[in-house]
């Protein structure tokens, strides 16, 4: 059943994105620059894309949140990655890292395990992206998943509780599918909680950026509670997966949908968040 704390808490962290309008560093593949910058300024937030090494780790020391994205390996934004990474960590500004395709590809497996060792605060991938970048699985197949999301939840939970049999952590972990798993832990040391969102569509699936934009919108949300990297996680794919739903409703297909759906973030309101929003908390046994 969903859980109605978790609508109110999402539609809080909406309102403060809105309010705030936080500048995300994007450090992200070219095939989805415009897109995400899109749905960036779509969510009330704004985007820059500063992937030049001397710069981008700079930049990430003003900006709001970063997002890493691995999508498109070049030599260039694999040197600015990990300075831009390595300053929002020195700096204390929270980050998303995105490992897309990572696992049978070795220059971007490599990058992205490199990148976790920085410790990200949200770790966002499909099941067999984040398996792959945790050391538990081959990975898939290019940018599509082979195994469902659930298959990934030992592992997130692993990695949020500091239980990683290699010592890898990160504060959250989002894992997307057709129902969107977020792990977290409420404190550090404590056991990861998983946390199930049930919105979105599969159209989602049959637009370029889909996934990718989705980093972005949770890294905007984690800049609104960097305390909290769950609740930017669970905030993140609900938002985005609401406003998708909704969108979905009056698409007629991937070339409709896409246009809604940034019409639909933009208008995305506390009350249809509440209304919407289907996110059931993991309770303890």
């Amino acid at each position: 059943m969903p859980d109605p704390d978790w609508a109110d808490r999402t539609a809080t962290l909406l309102e403060a994105v809105r309010t705030r309008g936080p500048l995300v560093h994007c450090i992200t593949n070219t095939v989805v620059q415009n897109v995400t910058a899109n749905v960036l300024l779509a969510l009330g937030a704004s985007a820059a894309m500063v992937d030049v090494v001397t710069e981008a780790g700079p930049f990430a020391r003003v900006a709001d949140a970063l997002l890493v994205n691995t999508g498109t390996p070049h030599a260039e934004p694999r040197a600015a990655s990990l300075e831009a990474a390595a300053a929002a960590v020195d700096a204390g500004i929270p980050w998303v890292l995105d490992p897309v395709a990572v696992g049978s590809l070795p220059v971007r497996t490599a990058l992205a395990r490199d990148l976790l060792a920085l410790g990200p605060t949200v770790l966002r991938g499909n099941a067999s992206e984040v398996l792959a970048v945790l050391g538990a699985s081959a990975g898939g197949r290019g940018v599509d998943s082979t195994v469902g999301t659930e298959d990934a939840r030992d592992a997130a939970v692993a990695a949020v509780s500091g239980l990683d049999p290699a010592g890898r952590h990160v504060a959250a972990v989002a894992v997307s599918g057709p129902v969107d798993l977020v792990v977290g832990s409420r404190a550090v040391g404590t056991p990861g909680v998983p946390v199930r969102v049930a919105n979105g569509t599969e159209l989602l699936t049959r637009i370029t950026g889909g996934g990718c934009a989705l980093g972005a919108v949770i890294a905007a949300c984690s800049s609104v509670c960097p305390d909290d990297p769950l609740a930017a996680a669970v905030t993140g794919t609900a938002v985005h997966t609401i406003a998708a739903e909704l969108a979905a409703r009056d698409a007629g297909g991937p070339g409709t949908f896409q246009p809604l759906f940034l019409d639909r973030l933009a208008s995305l309101s506390p009350e249809d968040v509440v209304r919407e929003a289907r996110i059931t908390e993991e309770r303890a046994a």
